[in-house]
């Protein structure tokens, strides 16, 4: 009886334990997820520590104590067995013996690169790497003095294509456990949207607060309010997004295990959450909605691009002879195409010989997956040939997005100086990329590269995203900006603004015009103002 009082008493404690363990660590009932072996082998040891601790009560000598127990070798026997099935199933479902179930996971067209990649309008490219986000949402938080002692903002910064514009989000968080505990009961009341093309951040403040969201400490948290309501589903990284009306929702995907217990991952569906109501929409993953734009991580894409380059002669092959391997380059970026958000990474092979052989787009909602045969050298080199141009200035490359200039592969990359700011751009030619021009605005940068193309013989190269407007001055207000003149001109019958800088021989010529006179120019499109490239 007394025996029998304390093994009940250890089911009890167990239960207590493995309670307080599922409610902290949240592994999914699903014996593909990783985390509930873990679970499992954790209360099967602690089991054997207790029980190991309850045979010494008995008096007996220690060794014969433990080894007479009949629990102690029934619970040492399910954990030996729980050890095996783990450690069998990760070697079934791993690469060794799956290689060609892996390389198949990921299809990959061969696309051309002058067809598909057209020369982009510079409001749709991605300015700003997440770094240089932070550093905005960061300021933008602070101004906000209403806020600012009660929250901080979240580090997910989630790069969305929102009404075709690409931005960065990310949901204001409680400052510390404290200020969550005076402020849970009204939730978060604002998120945090950046145009990553014109750097204008926002501070959006909702009618209805978020109150599930990683910043919750009990049952609104974002993953334990998943959990209890799909406890089989094993969620990849969440993402938050908002839709076309702003409203914030978590994107959960949810893991699909292609090959054995735990290998070949992809996503099966997709799990929609309301950030402000904690409402829930499962969609199969071709019914996901097209404003939800990150289905797929980046580093999920880039893997499984990896597997398929490196798998096609087998796994050994890929460690030893390493015949027609590729592997993508050490960096990706973002960029907005179709109004979708792609990945790009460069693609080269297994001996890091400083050169591409192509490139990759792979679209986060959907896996579709381009690759783009264009030779030339890697990122890295790049962004090292566009530094030595400003070393003088100390100024760092971010990493770069490849652009169709004038018909010519480019990188296209940001100036930062040490604080992180954004100071000059960059464009360098994939191919010859001793070829470098920067500029202190993105048309400065594309007019000084279309002179350094033609200076090199590409007679044919012009301004891509040039257009042209004439009517008669409405005003003319010179503006110093950064210790340089600028002439604002507003022309009838138009709205915007045209920027004439004085910095620029090419449109020197407005000293001559005066308000009511007629005027033709070529411009680039900005954001409030239009830099102008050409008096006509």
């Amino acid at each position: 009886m007394k025996k029998a009082k304390w093994y009940i008493l250890l089911a009890a404690l167990l239960l207590v334990v493995g309670g307080i363990y599922y409610y902290v660590t949240l592994p999914a009932i699903n014996i593909h997820s990783a985390g509930l072996w873990t679970f499992l082998l954790t209360l099967c040891l602690f089991a054997m520590a207790v029980i190991a601790l309850l045979s010494l009560k008995s008096g007996k000598k220690i060794e014969k104590a433990i080894t007479k127990s009949v629990p102690l070798k029934i619970a040492a026997g399910v954990t030996a067995v729980l050890a095996v099935i783990y450690f069998l199933g990760s070697l079934l479902s791993s690469p060794i013996i799956n290689a060609g179930k892996y390389q198949k996971l990921l299809t990959v067209q061969e696309r051309e690169f002058t067809e598909d990649i057209k020369e982009v309008n510079y409001n749709q490219i991605p300015l700003l790497d997440k770094e240089s986000a932070t550093l905005l949402g960061n300021r933008k938080m602070g101004s906000m003095v209403d806020m600012v002692s009660q929250f901080e903002v979240s580090n997910l910064y989630t790069q969305i294509n929102y009404n075709d514009e690409p931005v960065r989000i990310t949901p204001l968080t409680y400052a510390s456990p404290i200020k969550w505990l005076t402020n849970q009961s009204s939730g978060i009341p604002a998120y945090i949207k950046i145009d990553m093309a014109t750097q204008e951040t926002e501070c959006v403040k909702l009618e209805q607060p978020i109150k599930y969201s990683e910043a919750e400490y009990f049952n609104r948290n974002i993953y334990r309010h998943l959990r209890f309501r799909y406890p089989t589903y094993i969620f990849d990284n969440l993402s938050f997004e908002i839709d076309e009306e702003g409203v914030p929702y978590w994107v959960c995907p949810v893991k699909k295990f292609n090959i054995g217990l735990f290998g070949g991952q992809t996503i099966g569906s997709v799990v929609l959450c309301n950030a402000q109501t904690g409402e829930t929409q499962e969609y199969a993953i071709e019914d996901v909605p097209q404003w939800i734009d990150r289905v797929y991580s980046a580093d999920l894409l880039v893997e499984l691009y990896d597997y398929h380059g490196t798998l096609k002669h087998g796994y050994f092959n890929s460690i030893l002879g390493q015949k027609d391997c590729l592997q993508t380059t050490s960096g990706y970026n973002y960029i907005a195409l179709e109004d979708d958000v792609w990945v790009y990474t460069g693609i080269t092979s297994l001996n890091s010989d400083q050169s591409i052989v192509g490139f990759v787009l792979m679209n986060q909602r959907t896996m579709e997956t381009r690759f783009y045969s264009v030779e030339g050298a890697i990122e890295y080199s790049a962004m090292d040939s566009a530094e030595g141009q400003v070393q003088n200035l100390g100024y760092q490359a971010s990493f770069p997005l490849l652009l169709n200039i004038a018909n010519e592969p480019t990188y296209f990359m940001v100036l930062k100086d040490d604080a992180g700011l954004v100071k000059k751009y960059a464009m360098v030619n994939i191919q010859r990329y001793q070829w470098v021009a920067i500029g202190d605005t993105v048309a400065d940068c594309e007019k000084a590269y279309i002179s350094l193309l033609n200076t090199n013989g590409i007679s044919s190269a012009q301004m891509g995203n040039a257009l042209e407007v004439s009517g008669t001055i409405t005003t003319i207000a010179p503006i110093v900006i950064d210790g340089n003149t600028h002439y604002y001109v507003c022309i009838s019958g138009n709205e915007e603004i045209f920027d004439f800088n004085m910095t620029d021989a090419a449109v020197l010529d407005i000293l001559k015009y005066k308000e009511g006179d007629t005027i033709k120019i070529s411009y680039a499109k900005g954001g409030s103002v239009n830099e102008v490239l050409e008096i006509k």
